[in-house]
């Protein structure tokens, strides 16, 4: 079984219900992390997890809302290891090497907190009280940046990047798809509809797609070049032949109780799968998908996905 945690499902702009992006997939008895935005180590430890729990992180862009807790959740696996655990692997795109090594690096911005607990003699303690040996190690992760093709592979699950477009060429943005023993699910992270999602998540059981607002209101306030709306959504799910499709990166519009209502109503005429409209700090199954399903969409509905990239 495996199971989706949406931890962030909101933008930069927090609200009482949504602020960031992250992400948690379970299967196979492992964790995977995508996207580590805003407190996202709190909202781990609010589902039992932890840091430690995780092996693999998968960073989409460079956006404050999907890379804010970075420092939290480096520093925190760090501070807690022993010295046994398997080296957190992290994959972003250009720059996330940079970016970390800014961070926690030997220069890096929480150098002074990480070479005090190095070099002090309550922290030496505390660290031996939890089972580490001294001299106490710095910190180091496994970071790799990436584009496009497998990334990653190991027992039973690999992983594919492919870059995408949001708000090139400031940033680059990557998607990614995850394949285990038990599901292929995709997150577009953030991004305009393109043929490159759609390849990515063929025939995937899940689509975690961002949909910032309804197509309409993107369009009507000239802000739908870099972002996936309502019906984008919809049509790259439903082209691609994925069984679930989650919205996630919800501003409050689209994600209030009678914006839920209609945005299922607009979507489900163009998707004929399940829609889940996510709620922060909520866990949902996933399902492989029905391969007898008939989902693929009418093209003369297929009005919002860019083919130019």
């Amino acid at each position: 079984m495996a199971n989706l945690i949406v931890l962030g499902s909101g933008g930069p702009i927090p609200n009482a219900d949504r602020f960031g992006t992250s992400h948690v997939v379970t299967s196979g008895g492992r964790n995977f992390l995508f996207d580590c935005g805003p407190a996202t180590t709190y909202k781990l430890a609010k589902h039992g997890l932890s840091s430690l729990d995780f092996d693999h992180l998968f960073i989409s862009h460079h956006h404050f809302d999907h890379v804010a807790d970075l420092p939290a959740f480096l520093l925190t696996r760090w501070d807690h290891s022993i010295g046994d655990e398997t080296p957190l692997k992290i994959f972003g795109p250009e720059n996330t090497e940079v970016m970390i090594e800014r961070l926690v690096g030997e220069q890096g911005a929480f150098a002074f907190d990480w070479k005090a607990r190095i070099n002090h003699p309550l922290s030496q303690q505390m660290h031996q009280l939890r089972g580490g040996a001294l001299p106490r190690p710095k910190p180091e992760f496994d970071v790799s940046d990436v584009s496009t093709g497998v990334i990653l592979e190991g027992d039973g699950f690999r992983v594919t990047s492919q870059r995408i477009e949001h708000v090139e060429p400031q940033l680059q943005a990557n998607a990614y798809r995850l394949d285990t023993d038990d599901i292929s699910i995709v997150f577009t992270g953030d991004a305009r509809p393109c043929d490159h999602i759609i390849d990515l998540a063929s025939d995937a059981d899940v689509l975690v797609s961002m949909c910032g607002n309804f197509q309409s209101e993107l369009e009507r306030k000239g802000v739908q070049s870099g972002q996936i709306g309502s019906l984008s959504a919809a049509e790259m799910a439903a082209e691609a032949g994925v069984g679930q499709l989650v919205m996630v990166h919800m501003g409050p519009d689209i994600s209030s109780a009678s914006g839920r209502v209609r945005a299922l109503e607009e979507m489900s005429s163009i998707f004929q799968g399940e829609i889940i409209v996510s709620d922060e700090l909520s866990s949902y199954d996933l399902r492989r998908r029905d391969v007898s399903a008939n989902q693929n969409i009418d093209n003369s509905m297929h009005t919002h996905i860019c083919r130019d990239m």
